[in-house]
């Protein structure tokens, strides 16, 4: 399996603490079944920035320790970009890192709300011919009390990554629910864990993937598989079915 979202770089942001600690996270994501991770520490988040030039070195750091630890976990770089005012601007001067420079940026919304230029973001990146990538759009509060919101986003070309505990149910039932509901509409292109840890926020990757074969079909898991896979290698995403809007239906998880 290949992980496209984690936070397995030691001491850069809310995720792995220490050098030791990445290794068990590594570790874990083997036994697991994971062949490949993509590094995606928060960027420019008002808390953590990591410039690409600084996690490219982080990551060619923790691939010489999983080396010499025997340690069977490729580790490609990669940030989880917070959508600011100068995305695209340091695009242009090199401070942001395309998902393994692939044509494809992993993005994220503040948690309460879908940024008010967001479509025009999409517009400029487009025309630099790099696709976004949204982060758990399921946890954000404004899309999940309106999802039509993130059907918008879709047709834009906006691709969407979903957590694997919103589908194993960590993040509670209604997230859960919103989660498949997603996966049904063929909202969803990418299941990553957005691991932090290997306590609370551990993998579970394979788990998400098991519970998606029994609600929904093994067709999805494979088609969710195969486009991480073509992240790695910056090839085209498959589209396997149109999104499906929302009629008529209102989502209130939040009081």
């Amino acid at each position: 399996m290949v992980d496209i979202h984690c936070h397995i770089l030691p001491g850069v942001d809310d995720g792995s603490p220490s050098l030791e600690h990445s290794l068990q996270m590594a570790r874990m994501a083997v036994r697991e079944g994971i062949g490949t991770v993509i590094a995606t520490p928060h960027h420019a988040n008002g808390k953590y920035d990591n410039p690409a030039g600084r996690t490219q070195e982080n990551v060619k750091r923790l691939t010489v320790e999983l080396k010499r630890q025997d340690i069977p976990l490729q580790v490609c770089p990669g940030q989880e970009v917070r959508v600011y005012s100068d995305l695209i601007s340091d695009m242009d001067n090199g401070s942001l890192f395309t998902l393994n420079g692939s044509r494809y940026l992993l993005i994220e919304f503040p948690s309460h709300r879908i940024p008010p230029s967001i479509k025009e973001l999409i517009h400029e990146l487009k025309v630099m011919q790099i696709t976004p990538i949204l982060a758990h759009p399921e946890r954000n509060k404004e899309i999940a009390e309106n999802p039509a919101q993130l059907f918008e986003l879709i047709e834009l070309g906006v691709l969407c990554q979903l957590t694997s505990h919103s589908i194993t149910g960590l993040f509670g039932p209604a997230i859960r629910n919103l989660s498949l509901d997603m996966c049904r509409r063929n909202w969803i292109h990418f299941i990553s864990s957005d691991a932090h840890n290997v306590t609370q926020r551990p993998f579970s990757l394979r788990e998400a993937y098991a519970e998606i074969d029994t609600e929904i079909g093994s067709m999805y898991s494979s088609y969710y598989q195969k486009n991480a896979k073509a992240i790695i290698e910056n090839q085209s995403i498959s589209i396997c079915s149109e999104p499906i809007p929302i009629k008529k239906k209102w989502y209130r998880l939040w009081s």
